[in-house]
């Protein structure tokens, strides 16, 4: 059964801002792929690498906003919303309030991390662990 009502820290978001977190989750998908495929492609110094943590971390959000049926900012702002896109309602309840902002939390967290994880996969372990194996990058990129 499909959870289509505001339940305090578990389900503030119904089934369109949904669909626009997923929408979200591949569109910054996209920009952390591209983003990697070009800096390898031009051949940055490796280190470079670590800045797709920013689109990783925000594709990551989207996808759990959207498997969670959970905005992690609307939780911060105290809204949910079940019907068209924008029209927000309030929620009164403190004690729901602070539900919200715990589990909102969570999954900044939880995105935060993917994106650490992704920026540390696509960077080659000899720049962290300082091993010189790797191919040196042309001195105009660095």
């Amino acid at each position: 059964m499909t959870q289509i009502e505001y339940v305090a820290g578990v389900c503030n978001i119904g089934p369109e801002e949904t669909a626009l977190r997923r929408n979200f989750g591949w569109a910054a998908l996209a920009v952390t792929v591209v983003l990697l495929g070009l800096l390898v492609w031009i051949g940055f110094n490796p280190w470079w690498r670590l800045v797709i943590f920013l689109p990783a971390m925000s594709s990551a959000s989207g996808f759990l906003q959207a498997h969670f049926r959970f905005c992690s900012g609307f939780a911060r702002r105290g809204i949910f919303n079940f019907g068209s896109l924008g029209q927000t309602q309030q929620v009164t309840d403190e004690a729901s309030k602070s539900k919200d902002r715990r589990r909102g939390n969570w999954i900044a967290v939880y995105a935060a991390l993917i994106g650490i994880i992704a920026a540390f996969v696509f960077t080659p372990p000899c720049f962290y662990l300082r091993e010189v194996t790797c191919r040196k990058t042309p001195e105009f990129l660095i």
